[in-house]
């Protein structure tokens, strides 16, 4: 079964505390269900549309894992207390084999 992967864009922070609150939050939420961060932070280098911004990768077993973490009671409270302080594109991957 191929792995999948959570990739987020912060185009936008606007609240460092309340995006502080979130990560203590959504850590253990993303762990819980296994979540592995493989990558985080400002890109290192920026190429084609050249948007140096905050990049969240997060690795899970399975889709279905991925897919289900959005939803989570967890992860929902994580939403709740970033409430507006960052702008983000999120989306799930699969991986290739």
């Amino acid at each position: 079964m191929p792995k999948a992967y959570l990739v987020s864009n912060y185009t936008a922070i606007s609240d460092t505390d309340k995006l502080a609150a979130y990560a203590k939050l959504a850590g253990p939420a993303i762990e819980a269900l296994g979540g592995r961060y493989i990558a985080r932070g400002v890109a290192a280098r920026a190429m084609e549309a050249g948007v140096q911004q905050r990049t969240v990768i997060v690795e899970f077993d399975s889709l279905e894992t991925a897919l289900s973490l959005y939803d989570d009671p967890a992860y929902q409270v994580a939403l709740k207390a970033l409430d507006g302080g960052a702008v983000r594109d999120m989306r799930i991957v699969e991986g290739v084999a």
